[in-house]
């Protein structure tokens, strides 16, 4: 629990709402003029250097949003590695993720009001004339009524609020007579349909054209929604009723809020992440700060900033309080479950919740955000990136980034709330990080992999909306921007609502329905913003205080306090629990020990058994800690009984002209040949072998010899395709799959199995690339002849692979304000960073699943029946497995010790600490613990507690 919370009080009165005046001042950020107070913590940041960052980040969105609307407006994203747009329908479909998407140029709206903040008058008029002009909101398509809500409506009514002001300024939109809200206005009609359930809550899908039900609509079947798809719509619903006058919208997006806060756990306050919206029934009973349940919390402090109705105030705080009595164990925010709140329902955390610092930042609870924000930077010091989901151990769950604003967001108002100079340095390294790991030719690029720096076709409009707002905001000075930002409130996708809405058109009743269930903390209200007065204590040192401890949490520590400890049991004679290195699947006495642990063991239809862990379902709550122990024992025994076999994904990475290293794809390794995590990588110009399945001795071993040979999958065995080409001089092959269209988004990686025989002679590095990995470097090969790669274990930094070549330097410095400075040095060099960009290169790399998709487990049934090679099925990581599932893998106190020496012991080689089950071959704990996401239909059978 942080410093805010001391015993529980009764009694507690809600302070009275501050004048307008107040608030508009102080409560949209919840900031005072601190910089003073702060500046001994870290060196300060001279006035030209912030200058120079400022703009390095309007480089970096001219480079986004000027390659958006080159290459793929109108459509709704860039798809920054093929350079074209990414129109529904017509792309590969990635589940959830295409539901933000409405053929609406969704990335065009969203970035209204980050132009007006970056001082892009002219482009922004622009934009709207353009949105006006093209933007058709009567689509037949389906989409996510959450996202349409923040993305869309949000950035019509973000370019309302900035296009009137600018327009009262009187130099820009002077013809401006209201269009952007008219469109909001009949967005958020097509909208109100989705509410018509007898709970209030919405829908999660609803479509454009027909609404909901009909036959037409291709939705309206769904049963449950997330809390924060139900509880993120009364910013933009409120502020669309308070700019039109019609109560309408206001009113449905109360009920939903009302509904969901009567639903709560009553006995720990806390709310579940999935909900049924007809019958009000919790289906996902864990309950936490990141995804699913992130920006409900946002909404009901927000909105009684924005709207001025105290009932969201003390919602807010009484969750508030729940999270800091249960979620939160600093540094970490943890999930529990809503009914045993005391205990654990993941060792893991996503992405998403670090937006919470900033949060707490303007609830005026700076200790653990700082505490938070601390550990989260020490993560992306490590991966370069926020992983979407890492373990409480700081290693890598989920290994994706899809390029996230939340921690630019917490960094930007924990400085304005410290003026702790630290923060600017943060910011600099997030700058930093970005143009040195996901800049492309053609945009900024998603991570595929944080640990590999393989890329994915992907660029999200939030990445415009929110994460070049956050920075530039950063490093802006008031006299930087031209409208003072702290008259409005940001959304939770950094839309910009005017604080003066909270005394315009109040005419929707309020029904306080907060008080008669309200028991708390006495001092949780004294940290209520706007109060300044225990914010920022008069030590100058305060920050560093809190940070200092953290520095080293990622490397050195064994993370404390996240479970407890079994010590008064066993010294009361209790048995020591049962270790996975003793476990017999025949011992009945073991499985009854399994089954008190939550540990269910369930026979596969193949024959197979798994081992599923259900903490609910233990018989008390140090049983569940045994049996969270008993689980990561389990997967750490496999892990090493399959080290040698289980190899991570490997990188071909590109480094010739006009890549220069910054497309990276993933690749499949090899069961024979030099393992590229122990030997130097592989350097070569690419060639075509001849015959081009490399089944036979080549005919052109000129072509091939010093190079790296590119063969086809098919007709013969991978290591005869190896010893053809090594026979002919190649110093390494990649195998680019035969199967058309394929692609590593859509089939899980493997590893190239041997003939049965000993490969011993193989002596030459081969990696494995599907087919649209493939056609990228054929592509290229087309485009520009001479093709260099680089075969590795994972991607490497430019500026070592490129020593000594002439380049410009900016692809080296990642200093993008070069770009147009730097004189190129040779013929092949002299295109700008623009026309290379305009260059379209074939490529549709990885529109990866989203985690709540994202299948875990693959077959070599799965291989085509005539394919004569031999492949070894890649299985992801147990550690992996579903969010929606309880499979615990996290080291319990009592532990550190052996966890910190198996670490260390695999520091060397990081990235095996993601096993990946390779191989056909099963063994005895394999067969136990293979196979995770098909128990999900078992699992959620198993799910009777409805407490």
């Amino acid at each position: 629990m942080s410093e805010a919370g001391g015993g529980r009080g009764s009694g507690s009165s809600v302070p009275q709402r501050a004048p307008w005046s107040l608030v508009a001042a102080t409560a949209a950020l919840c900031l005072v003029s601190a910089t003073s107070v702060w500046t001994a913590g870290a060196a300060p940041m001279s006035r030209e250097e912030k200058q120079k960052l400022g703009n390095q980040v309007l480089e970096m969105f001219d480079h986004a949003y000027g390659n958006y609307m080159e290459h793929a407006y109108p459509a709704d994203e860039l798809m920054p590695l093929t350079c074209r747009g990414r129109v529904r329908g017509q792309e590969p479909s990635r589940g959830d993720v295409d539901d933000a998407l409405g053929k609406f140029s969704l990335t065009l709206i969203d970035s209204l009001d980050t132009l007006v903040v970056l001082n892009k008058t002219k482009e922004f008029e622009d934009a709207v004339r353009k949105v006006l002009r093209d933007v058709n909101l009567d689509n037949d398509v389906v989409v996510s009524v959450f996202e349409t809500n923040i993305r869309v409506l949000g950035g019509l009514l973000g370019g309302h609020s900035l296009a009137i002001m600018l327009k009262e300024k009187g130099e820009y939109m002077q013809w401006y007579s209201d269009e952007l809200l008219q469109m909001a206005k009949q967005l958020g009609y097509k909208l109100l349909p989705a509410f018509n359930t007898t709970s209030g809550l919405p829908y999660p899908r609803i479509n454009l054209k027909f609404g909901i039900r009909k036959p037409e609509a291709r939705t309206g079947t769904e049963t449950d929604t997330c809390t924060a798809c139900a509880g993120t719509l009364i910013l933009e619903f409120a502020a669309l009723s308070r700019f039109t006058g019609a109560t309408i919208f206001e009113e449905y997006a109360r009920k939903a809020l009302d509904f969901l806060w009567e639903k709560r756990q009553r006995s720990s306050n806390l709310v579940g992440v999935t909900i049924n919206i007809h019958t009000g029934d919790w289906v996902r009973k864990d309950s936490g700060v990141g995804a699913g349940i992130d920006s409900y919390y946002e909404y009901l402090l927000k909105a009684y900033v924005l709207l001025g109705d105290d009932s969201f105030l003390e919602r807010f705080n009484t969750h508030y309080d729940a999270i800091m009595r249960y979620i939160s164990q600093p540094p970490l925010l943890l999930d529990v479950h809503i009914h045993k709140p005391m205990l654990n329902a993941r060792t893991w955390m996503d992405a998403l919740l670090a937006f919470f610092p900033g949060l707490q930042v303007l609830k005026g609870d700076i200790r653990p955000a700082i505490e938070t924000h601390e550990m989260l930077y020490q993560v992306i010091k490590k991966h370069n990136f926020l992983p979407e989901a890492f373990t409480t151990d700081f290693r890598v769950h989920w290994a994706q980034h899809p390029l996230r604003p939340e921690f630019a967001e917490s960094t930007y108002f924990l400085y304005k709330a410290t003026g702790d100079p630290y923060y600017l340095e943060v910011g600099k390294t997030l700058i930093e990080n970005l143009n040195k790991y996901a800049r492309v030719p053609c945009g900024f690029a998603a991570m595929k992999d944080v640990r590999t720096g393989s890329h994915e076709d992907r660029m999200d409009s939030f990445f415009l909306a929110e994460m070049f707002k956050y920075l530039y905001l950063l490093f802006a000075d008031k006299e930087d921007i031209i409208f003072d930002i702290e008259d409005y409130i940001f959304t939770t996708e950094a839309h910009l609502l005017p604080l003066w809405l909270s005394t315009t058109n109040q005419r929707v009743s309020k029904k306080n329905t907060t008080s008669e269930y309200t028991e708390l903390d006495d001092s949780n209200f004294d940290w209520t913003c706007p109060n300044t007065q225990i914010l920022f204590p008069n030590d100058p040192l305060y920050a560093q205080s809190i940070r200092e401890p953290l520095k080293n949490v990622v490397d050195k520590s064994c993370p404390r306090g996240i479970i407890r400890v079994r010590e008064e049991s066993l010294r009361s004679g209790a048995k020591p629990p049962l270790r996975a290195r003793d476990f017999m699947a025949t011992n009945p006495e073991h499985l009854e020990i399994l089954k008190k642990m939550g540990v269910s063991l369930i026979h596969l239809k193949d024959g197979r058994v798994q081992l599923v862990q259900h903490a609910i379902q233990a018989a008390s709550s140090i049983d569940a800690e045994d049996g969270l122990r008993f689980m990561q024992e389990m997967i750490e025994l496999s892990s090493q009984q399959q080290k040698e076999q289980q190899l991570p994904p490997r990188a071909v990475q590109i480094i010739s002209h006009p890549f220069f290293g910054r497309v990276v794809l993933t690749a499949g390794p090899a069961q024979f040949g030099p393992d590229l995590s122990k030997h130097k990588e592989t350097r070569g110009f690419v060639a075509s072998s001849k015959p081009y399945n490399g089944c036979s001795e080549l005919t052109n071993p000129e072509a091939v010899m010093g190079k790296i040979a590119l063969i086809q999958r098919g007709q013969c065995m991978f290591a005869e395709k190896a010893r053809n080409i090594q026979n002919a001089g190649a110093i390494g092959g990649i195998v680019i799959d035969d199967n058309e269209g394929s692609s590593s988004d859509t089939a899980p990686l493997f590893q190239m199995a041997g003939d049965g025989k000993d490969t011993d002679d193989i002596k030459i590095p081969m990696l494995f690339l599907f087919s649209k990995e493939g056609s990228i470097i054929l592509d290229a090969i087309r485009e520009y002849e001479e093709v260099e790669v680089l075969l590795s274990d994972k991607a490497k930094d430019r500026a070592a692979i490129l020593k000594g070549k002439m380049i410009p330097s900016y692809i080296i410095n990642s200093n993008p304000e070069m770009e147009n400075e730097e004189q190129p040095s040779s013929e092949n060099d002299s295109q700008s960073a623009e026309q290379i960009a305009s260059r379209s290169q074939e490529i549709d790399l990885v529109d990866q699943e989203s985690p709540e998709e994202s299948s875990v487990n693959s077959h070599p049934e799965s291989l085509s029946p005539v394919d004569t090679d031999s492949a070894a099925s890649v299985s992801s990581s147990e550690q992996d497995s579903n969010p929606t599932e309880n499979h615990e893998t996290t080291s319990l106190d009592g532990e550190c010790t052996d966890l910190d020496n198996q670490l260390q012991e695999q520091s060397e080689t990081e990235e095996d600490s993601n096993p990946n089950v390779w191989g056909k071959k099963v063994q005895p704990i394999d067969s136990i613990l293979a196979d995770w996401n098909e128990d999900i239909e078992a699992f959620e059978m198993m799910d009777k507690d409805e407490l």
